[in-house]
């Protein structure tokens, strides 16, 4: 590379970066939408201008219903980092996890799978961006979205081309949304308008979702007339046909109980109609000039949805495009990764955990509280296995440099609060007293050997001590050596459980959240790389919350064990050690040697 082309290679490199640049700092998060309309996605050869992009978000490719304003008012589309594209939110329901919004494309390249939106949100004092007035372009003279509540179907573009009557109901099963459901009772009947005249020279469009239950009876989906000139839409049984004064395209057979793509499309030498975005039949006409009124769905028993009729003849990729982006069926929408302000923190780890089902909060709560649980004991294991190791030391230091005549100096009676603290792990790591080694395992041998002994000889010299006495003294200390393991090892079950448990319960929660993932999958068709990967990612959380929780559970469990078997075992020792030491000191008293001293 020159010196001359070194500025412009470096400009080249800072493109990306600039076009990364975050649009506006009150929105607090963002994701790259992409629209592929190679063969692998809406396969459409053309570029369309000023499209209408339907975008339904749901839990299996957005899971931050919660940081939306009410109703998305704070849903933005960019296509750079300058400019807010029109856009309309028609519905948004955060508790039930599922978003049906339009954006206004103003290009859709054909055979390209890169272009791209930026889709801003997390802006709780934003404005409502909503504008579905603006999404539209001039040739779109109505569109019928079916929302909830309406009595007369409001027309959403800025033509307001409301109906003018309709005896069709709502029903909010829809295919996007709500739909307009006909029980044969009448149509919707729309006025003649400006906006939805036919030009001879521009043609029309009609399109609708349909669906149907049963064969129908001479239905018609559309009748566009003007006097004795009609365009019509009709289905006799299952068989649609387009239909215009007298001339009518092959039928094409609808099947009962599925929701299909329609559209009608009058060109000025062609009358064409399409099933599913595909062209299934057309007929040869000469387009003549209406300005009709409309009847929609007369004598039609079933739903019709997104009802759209444009004054200019939509191309035929417009057509599928319309119907691959409407259908959950074809993966033409891409969502990246969520991106999160750098000034408002966060990076990839809040993707994951905003993506994370009930179930799995669930599970991580469970870890949550068997975490703690495990830390208490270790931290409280750990304080008493300590403050027993420095008693056990203090009181060696003085029992080695105790005369053998005065055995007995080191005992001391335990007031009923000292042995209430001693039982509890919690207090006597909290309030434990050691002014008398009373966290000392060795000590607590000794007090017991010095009592027992005590309850054989009394103060006498020289009382023999018959041998089942020392096997029960024996006995007596073997006894208390049990008793401190057990107390020793008192709530190490717990940590053992948070060992085994832990990693099982996390597999538990990320099995669960990989089948509901899959499950939204199957139940939307959303099926791409983008949408799956959140929802894994998320669904290990749990996993690694099991695992957060084990493995220093383990390094715990294994370290405070290693230390419980080396006090056990001082205390094996301590006890042969002692026993010894009193046989011996008795047997000397017996025999009359007198070391010196009264008493034991």
């Amino acid at each position: 590379m020159t010196r001359k082309q070194l500025p412009l290679g470096l400009a080249l490199l800072l493109i990306p970066a600039l076009a990364l640049g975050w649009w506006n700092e009150e929105w607090t998060s963002r994701r790259q939408l992409t629209v592929d309309a190679s063969a692998t996605g809406a396969d459409i050869q053309n570029t369309l201008a000023d499209f209408p992009l339907l975008i339904r978000l749901h839990g299996g490719n957005f899971g931050y219903f919660g940081e939306l304003a009410e109703n998305g008012r704070d849903i933005r589309f960019l296509k750079d980092d300058k400019i807010a594209l029109k856009h309309q939110v028609e519905k948004i329901d955060a508790l039930n996890e599922m978003g049906l919004v339009w954006v206004k494309l103003p290009e859709v390249r054909g055979g390209v799978a890169t272009d791209a939106v930026w889709f801003y949100y997390g802006n709780a004092n934003a404005p409502d961006g909503s504008d579905s007035k603006g999404l539209y372009d001039v040739a779109q003279g109505l569109a019928y979205h079916f929302t909830e509540g309406e009595t007369l179907p409001q027309d959403a573009t800025a033509y307001a081309t409301h109906a003018a009557d309709s005896k069709a109901g709502i029903d909010p099963g829809g295919w996007i949304g709500a739909a307009a459901k006909f029980t044969g009772a009448g149509p919707i009947t729309v006025n003649p308008a400006p906006q939805l005249a036919v030009d001879p020279a521009k043609g029309w469009t009609y399109s609708a979702w349909v669906k149907f239950d049963a064969p129908q009876t001479a239905a018609s989906l559309l009748e566009a007339r003007d006097a004795a000139n009609a365009l019509e839409l009709n289905l006799d049984g299952t068989a649609l046909s387009a239909r215009y004064q007298g001339t009518a395209t092959p039928a094409a057979n609808l099947t009962p109980g599925k929701w299909q793509h329609i559209a009608l499309v009058a060109r000025p030498d062609q009358l064409e109609l399409y099933v599913d975005g595909a062209l299934a039949g057309n007929a040869a006409i000469k387009l003549a000039a209406l300005n009709p009124s409309l009847a929609i769905g007369k004598g039609f028993t079933g739903l019709l949805d997104e009802v759209q009729i444009a004054a200019t003849a939509r191309p035929a990729d417009w057509i599928k495009l319309s119907y691959r982006t409407q259908s959950p069926d074809f993966a033409v929408l891409a969502y990246g990764q969520d991106e999160a302000n750098a000034s408002e923190g966060g990076g990839h780890f809040m993707v994951i955990v905003q993506n994370v089902t009930l179930d799995g909060w669930v599970v991580i709560g469970l870890t949550g509280i068997m975490f703690v649980v495990a830390v208490l004991v270790m931290v409280v294991k750990g304080v008493v296995i300590s403050r027993i190791a420095k008693d056990n030391r203090a009181f060696l230091a003085r029992y080695h440099k105790l005369d053998a005549a005065h055995l007995s100096a080191l005992d001391q009676e335990e007031t009923e609060e000292e042995q209430d603290i001693g039982d509890s792990d919690l207090l006597t790591a909290l309030v434990g007293k050691h002014d008398h080694f009373q966290s000392s395992t060795l000590y607590h041998l000794y007090h017991t050997g010095i009592r027992e002994l005590k309850i054989f000889v009394g103060d006498a010299d020289d009382q023999p001590v018959p041998p089942e006495a020392w096997n029960l003294l024996r006995v007596r200390l073997d006894s208390q050596v049990v008793r401190e393991s057990q107390r020793l090892n008192s709530n190490m079950v717990l940590l053992t459980i948070a060992i085994a448990g832990g990693p099982f319960l996390g597999l538990l929660g990320t099995v669960m959240g990989v089948m509901i993932t899959f499950a939204t999958i199957a139940a939307t068709g959303d099926v791409n790389i983008n949408s799956i990967a959140p929802g894994i990612a998320a669904a290990l959380l749990a996993t690694v919350a099991g695992l957060a929780v084990a493995i220093p559970a383990l390094f715990a469990y294994n370290y405070l064990l290693t230390r419980i078997k080396e006090i056990t075992a001082d205390m094996r020792v301590f006890t042969d050690e002692f026993l010894a030491l009193l046989a011996m000191r008795v047997a000397v008293r017996q025999r009359g040697f007198g070391i010196g001293g009264d008493g034991i």
